[in-house]
Parts: C-alpha cells; sequence; structure tokens
C-alpha cells in the first residue's frame, strides 16, 4: 500500500492536505480510465480519486521526411485555411462578388502560405528533415484515493477484476 500526501484538487472543494493510498495499478491510461469510470458508476466519490502517470517517457513517432515541397504544401494547406477565413469576413462586408472575394483569399492564402513553408523549411539547413507526431507516455497508471475511502475503492475494484475475469 503507497501513501502519499496531496494538496487540495484542483478546481474543487478547499481543505487541508489529505493523504493518499494506491488502490490499483494498471498498464495502460484506458485500463486506469474504466476503473474509476466503474468507481464513478457505483456512486463512488470521484472527485477524490485521481489517476498518476509515472516513468514518463516522450515518444516521438516519425511520420516521413519532410522535403522542401513537402513544407511548401503543407504552408499551402494553412494558407488557404488562413485565406478562406479572410475571405469570409471580406465576403460577408462584400456588396457583390462574395464568391469571388473568398476564391481570391484561398488562392492569396494558399500562394503565401506556400512560400513561407518552403521557405522557412529550406532556413532550417537539413537540422530536421521530418515530420512527426509527440505524446507522452507512461509506463504505469496508478489509481489513488483518498485514505479514508481506500477500503471501498477496493473492493469495487476487486469486483471490477473479478466481473473482467469472466467470474461474474
Amino acid at each position: 500500500m503507497t501513501t502519499s500526501w496531496t494538496g487540495p484538487p484542483v478546481g474543487g472543494e478547499q481543505s487541508s492536505a489529505r493523504p493518499t493510498v494506491t488502490v490499483a495499478s494498471y498498464p495502460d491510461y484506458p485500463s486506469a480510465q474504466r476503473a474509476v469510470d466503474y468507481l464513478s458508476d457505483n456512486q463512488f466519490p470521484v472527485q477524490r480519486a485521481a489517476i498518476i502517470g509515472t516513468d514518463l517517457r516522450l515518444v516521438e513517432n516519425v511520420l516521413g521526411r519532410m522535403t522542401v515541397v513537402r513544407a511548401g504544401l503543407a504552408g499551402a494547406a494553412t494558407g488557404a485555411w488562413f485565406g478562406l477565413f479572410i475571405g469570409l469576413l471580406f465576403g460577408l462586408f462584400s456588396e457583390s462578388n462574395w464568391v469571388g472575394v473568398i476564391i481570391a483569399g484561398v488562392l492569396i492564402g494558399g500562394v503565401w502560405g506556400a512560400v513561407f513553408g518552403a521557405i522557412a523549411h529550406a532556413l532550417t539547413g537539413g537540422r530536421r528533415d521530418f515530420t512527426s507526431t509527440s505524446r507522452l507516455q507512461a509506463a504505469q497508471y496508478a489509481v489513488t484515493v483518498d485514505a479514508e475511502h481506500a477500503d471501498t475503492a477496493r473492493q469495487l475494484l476487486t469486483r471490477l477484476n473479478w466481473q473482467a475475469s469472466g467470474a461474474g
């Protein structure tokens, strides 16, 4: 049993520090989330619970190579969206040919976006010639509750694990 001290909950009631107890650990976030959802479904005061990720690491998945052409295309797409927005604003106040104003905004935004995207990538000098996505990932997710509610939480989560194993 792990006990730690926490301050008042964020956005919750203001009270003195309370001891918390780890009642379960899970290898992934959806499992921990399912456990807290089960507690909630069984009228457990979930405002007294937390999911705590431990051993955090940054995982960066490389999606592909970035070239000047790809940077230009990405810039064109971003510029076109911005041009659409500006075109819609001007089109709302245009007395005639509002469709033409919107199309011009998209085209001008796309061209300038492509130019700026290609130049920006070229100026990096090849230091980052790939695209990627990043996310934080924990090795383990602990469900903790206030010490005064730990026994109830353990009983409920034991029932959840029993049902999940097919015994119930």
